[in-house]
């Protein structure tokens, strides 16, 4: 098969992209980054509204720029009723939470594999173009005196359920674009953190707890390391890939952003006003990977991407921020994040 190839002086042209998840954290700051920068485009957001997807994520997007469907990405009448009229599908739904993929897998199998299965044949169907948007841990964990970072050529060695259906649909992607010939590329994105992320995630999870009064928790001894990127950068990035990428292609998204646990806390205990130390260590998550790090060479090289978020401090500040200023957001669901936490011991 031949490879086709989108440089950045002769991107391809997209007026109408579909964006799955899209009412997700990741998933509606890219629909944001893609009104806010690009036109002439036209977006289909598909989302299930699950307990992560918030319909209020998307306020302020004018109807002209926006269709919303309420539908589940493994329904194929609901994907034959909206692919044939999109140029590409940008697949970023996904079931992410390892804590809850460790106390029940069948939803992350549902999703991650089946719901990209369906989406594959739509694309097939309709010879759509189809981004799909996945994550570093498929590549398991580096230790934390390792030199090395993954690249698109580390072995897949996921260790969780969460991580383990994405390595699974990565390799989907994979095949239907060799044995059908399916116009594809793949993102493995390091730790996202910015507005709109669900509160059950580690840097959210924190800085609510401060703003409600309670001390924040740490897993295990605080060490282990994920390499963060601000979300608007991992938009950027997925444009850059979805218009410029080669078919058939992997590419790593990173900033260059490792940082320990315990750091990240203790920063935005700092930012917050509070004492290097004023939180309560807790049980640490089955399995837990120690280190991820990326390489974002060959998508810096090849497309000429840069993150333009790079002073951590902040980005942390403006998240920070956003979640002071938007307590209505976040304060209904906190309670019973919290007390999900507590039974497991977190």
């Amino acid at each position: 098969m031949v490879e086709t190839a989108r440089t950045p002086e002769a991107p391809a042209a997209y007026r109408h992209i579909i964006v799955t998840g899209g009412a997700g954290f990741i998933g509606s700051n890219f629909v944001h980054w893609v009104v806010d920068n690009q036109p002439d485009v036209h977006v289909t957001v598909l989302d299930a509204l699950t307990y992560a997807g918030n319909r209020e994520n998307l306020a302020g997007i004018a109807p002209e720029r926006m269709t919303f469907v309420h539908g589940d990405i493994c329904d194929p009448e609901v994907l034959a009723s909206i692919v044939p009229d999109a140029d590409a599908i940008v697949h970023f739904a996904a079931e992410s939470h390892n804590d809850n993929s460790i106390a029940d897998p069948a939803p992350f199998v549902r999703t991650n594999v089946e719901g990209t299965y369906r989406l594959l044949e739509a694309a097939r169907a309709h010879g759509t173009r189809f981004h799909h948007v996945s994550t570093d841990e498929v590549y398991g964990d580096l230790a934390l005196d390792d030199p090395a970072r993954f690249t698109e050529d580390s072995p897949y060695k996921p260790s969780s359920p969460y991580s383990s259906t994405k390595a699974a649909s990565d390799m989907l992607v994979r095949a239907w674009h060799r044995t059908y010939g399916v116009d594809v590329t793949i993102s493995n994105c390091s730790n996202n953190y910015g507005p709109r992320q669900h509160i059950e995630k580690f840097i959210p999870r924190q800085i609510t707890n401060i703003i409600s009064g309670a001390r924040p928790k740490l897993y295990g001894d605080g060490l282990n390391v994920r390499d963060w990127i601000h979300t608007e950068d991992h938009s950027s990035a997925v444009w850059a890939i979805l218009t410029c990428g080669r078919a058939g292609e992997t590419y790593l998204i990173g900033a260059d952003g490792e940082r320990s646990n315990i750091d990240v806390l203790r920063a935005i205990l700092a930012a917050m006003g509070r004492g290097s130390d004023d939180f309560d260590w807790v049980r640490d998550r089955p399995g837990h990977d120690r280190r991820y790090a990326i390489d974002p060479t060959k998508l810096r090289r090849e497309l000429g991407w840069q993150p333009r978020h790079t002073d951590f401090a902040e980005g942390l500040a403006d998240t920070i921020r956003w979640y002071q200023d938007n307590p209505g957001w976040w304060q209904a669901s906190k309670q019973a994040v919290e007390a999900k936490y507590a039974e497991q011991g977190q």
